[in-house]
């Protein structure tokens, strides 16, 4: 082949494979990873895509328990790029087909290295076979342009649950947070999906994924995980084997996963899970699960034999960031607690109903815990149920009362105090009385929906004539992370007289049931705030400094300055003075190190202070990522930790392989020399600095372990020849 082939085949603006341009990196952001959790004690590896992906060189994992290493990333290849690491894959397949129709001798026969059928040649050949069928140029989603590989390991005493991981860059920093799970029956993962290419509109189907008809249905043994990606216009089938008597539950974990899908309608992935039974009928059917869009099916087994079920997307959308999790089995769960929360420091006797909960046991939060959401879970023989949120608060409490569904049966109760009730009954109302004065402010809060309670509250406060004084449905919290229905109630009004008063609750839909628990705080205004600090990690250049955003979620009508400022920061960092004036719902916080890098990334905190009275309060700022649903509506969703990375920006990382590029052989150089002179006689001559430039291209290749002795020295000696 001519030099001036080789110039079409690298060309002069094709990027080494596996290597994107060299710039300044912005923050790393992972899109999905798959799959997204692992069984105690298992091994694997994992896919993550995502943007600005170059340089990664760890990964890290919140809690304990899993580690995970960084393997390799693929890009997009330059198309000329991709035709030579194609033919490299021709030769080294035609040399082992080659090797392997010689008759050999007993001794080659028995030599792992005979001639193409090495260990390093079957190395070269799965990387390049992997980074040519990563190799899509237009991806669907451009958030999909880079995948990194990493290899998890799970200890067999990993605390079951929730986790968070990232990728960390050696200059960008610590990418946002992806949830990753640990589980504890076996799981089943499907072959990670292609990247999609793009859809052009009209001809969409070009983009569907052509599924084998081995992935059409799966068979699996419960309990089990099953993990998969639904590709446009995909359904994935499992099928398994039940008793008579078994009381199964099938949750789905997708919106869980990734609370927000760039470029999606509604915003999110919207499962739907079908069951069917040995004769196909169709025997349980959920899109929902309450109010949340994964679905849940409880299903108690009639008859022995082969069941199977379903998930698509409700619209049947799908790409390689519709990733989801569904556990099968008679695993613990949970369907109410009661109540949803108590005082601080207080015991408090917890009550749950739920599937296969016999023997089980829940327990509270420690005593010695803050007020705020806790996340609280059933333990049966060693297997925990579905986390289920618990509230704590510093106010008084007590339990409602039945019956006190009209003003004429009020329960009375004193203020300030946190009541905790149930709507039990379908249309049921209850009625809370107490005494108030002329000039009282009077605040109404519910926390239900908040606390994963299916009721959307309505509250109204009434005097002793009936009168309405106020009135609510629906109130946006800002500080409710992924929640899209701000369904808790809140009023603040000022009494008109002294005098008795009425609170009222109810479901805005008029049901009712024992999972309709719900929280009513009713007291004079508790000014105060929450924090939270967008993005979720940062990276600062060496002795430098940087700033976040922070958003202030004013309550009950707090208008004060809020003081910003690093809590206990680990040695090196300092902030610099910050202020959230009475007017500010968002401001920034600037922070500094006199640190010239850092090995790994660091843990911060921020907190912002303020006065109300004479009081002092003192909040931490929750990290958080601005997340965008459907193209308009953002929301903040709450991450563990703030990282932060320093970095040398005169740092250059190493070569992941060294590789010493051989001598050229006599042969090679005669073989060029033919090439060159053929080109030569056709009047093509070839500048310096294109000879250069795809030299240090192929030298690149090598080094990475892409291309052969024989292979490089071939071109390079091309090259040589033509300067």
């Amino acid at each position: 082949m001519s030099k001036v082939q080789w110039l079409a085949i690298l060309g002069l603006a094709g990027l080494v494979a596996a290597t994107p341009p060299a710039r300044a990196q912005s923050r790393p952001y992972v899109a999905y990873v798959y799959p997204a959790g692992g069984q105690q004690g298992a091994t694997f590896e994992i896919k993550a895509a995502g943007q600005d992906l170059n340089g990664v060189n760890d990964v890290i994992v919140s809690g304990s328990g899993v580690t995970a290493k960084f393997v390799e990333c693929c890009f997009p290849l330059d198309g000329n790029v991709s035709r030579l690491l194609s033919r490299q894959l021709d030769e080294l397949k035609r040399s082992r087909a080659k090797a392997a129709s010689k008759k050999k001798t007993q001794k080659e026969a028995a030599s792992s290295a005979a001639p193409g059928n090495d260990p390093a040649t079957t190395e070269m050949m799965a990387k390049i076979e992997k980074l040519l069928y990563e190799d899509v140029r237009f991806p669907v989603c451009a958030a999909f342009r880079g995948v990194a590989f990493i290899e998890v390991t799970i200890a067999s005493n990993a605390p079951p649950g929730e986790r968070e991981l990232r990728l960390v860059t050696w200059r960008g920093g610590v990418s946002n947070p992806m949830v990753f799970h640990v589980g504890q029956v076996p799981e089943h993962s499907r072959q990670p999906m292609r990247t999609a290419p793009r859809q052009i509109l009209g001809r969409e189907a070009l983009a569907l994924r052509n599924r084998p008809a081995s992935e059409a249905e799966e068979r699996i043994h419960i309990p089990c995980t099953v993990n998969g990606q639904i590709a446009s216009g995909e359904v994935n089938s499992y099928r398994f084997t039940a008793r008579k008597g078994q009381r199964l539950v099938i949750t789905t974990q997708a919106r869980q996963l990734i609370p927000y899908i760039a470029d999606g309608v509604p915003g999110w992935f919207q499962p739907v899970l079908v069951l069917y039974d040995t004769n196909g009928k169709e025997v349980a059917y959920d899109d929902d699960y309450r109010f949340k869009p994964d679905p849940v099916i409880l299903y108690e087994v009639p008859k022995d034999g082969e069941y199977v079920f379903e998930i698509h997307d409700a619209i049947y959308r799908g790409r390689n960031d519709f990733v989801y999790r569904i556990t099968i089995g008679e695993q613990p769960f949970v369907t109410s607690i009661f109540p949803l929360g108590a005082r601080a420091g207080e015991p408090v006797a917890l009550k749950m109903k739920g599937w296969n909960l016999d023997g089980a046991e829940i327990a509270p939060p420690a005593r010695d815990a803050a007020a705020g959401v806790h996340q609280v879970v059933a333990n049966r023989k060693g297997f925990v149920s579905n986390p289920v949120p618990f509230a704590l608060d510093t106010l008084p409490e007590s339990l409602e009362k039945e019956a006190n569904n009209t003003p004429a049966r009020a329960q009375k109760v004193t203020l300030p105090l946190i009541i905790n009730g149930r709507i039990d009954k379908a249309d049921d109302w209850d009625v809370f009385q107490f005494s108030g004065k002329a000039g009282d402010t009077v605040v109404a809060e519910v926390h239900a929906r908040r606390l994963d309670s299916p009721m959307d509250s309505e509250i109204k406060l009434t005097d002793a004539t009936g009168r309405l004084l106020a009135f609510s449905d629906d109130r946006e919290d800002l500080g409710a992370g992924v929640n899209t229905h701000h369904a808790d109630s809140y009023f603040m009004a000022k009494l008109p007289a002294d005098g008795t008063y009425y609170v009222h609750i109810g479901d805005t839909g008029r049901k009712g049931g024992a999972e309709y628990g719900y929280r009513l705080r009713i007291s004079a205004p508790r000014p105060d705030f929450a924090l939270r600090v967008v993005p979720s990690s940062a990276s600062v250049r060496g002795k430098g400094d940087t700033s976040l955003n922070i958003f202030a979620v004013r309550k009950d009508g707090f208008a004060g300055d809020i003081k910003l400022d690093l809590k206990n920061p680990p040695a090196g960092f300092t902030s610099i003075p910050s202020l959230l004036t009475r007017t500010q719902a968002m401001g920034r916080i600037r922070f500094k190190t006199n640190l010239a890098a850092t090995n790994d990334p660091v843990n911060l905190s921020i907190a912002g202070s303020a006065r109300t009275g004479e009081t002092v309060i003192v909040r931490e700022a929750v990290p958080a990522e601005d997340r965008m649903q459907a193209f308009l509506w953002r929301h903040l969703v709450p991450a563990q930790d703030l990282k932060v990375l320093v970095f040398d920006p005169k740092y250059t990382p190493p070569p992941s392989l060294r590789r010493v590029p051989p001598e050229l052989t006599p042969a090679q150089l005669a073989k060029a020399e033919a090439v060159v002179a053929a080109a030569e006689a056709k009047g093509r001559k070839f500048t310096k600095s294109q000879v250069d430039g795809l030299a240090r291209q192929i030298k690149a290749l090598y080094e990475k372990g892409l291309l052969t002795d024989g292979f490089y020295g071939d071109r390079i000696a091309e090259l040589g020849h033509a300067r």
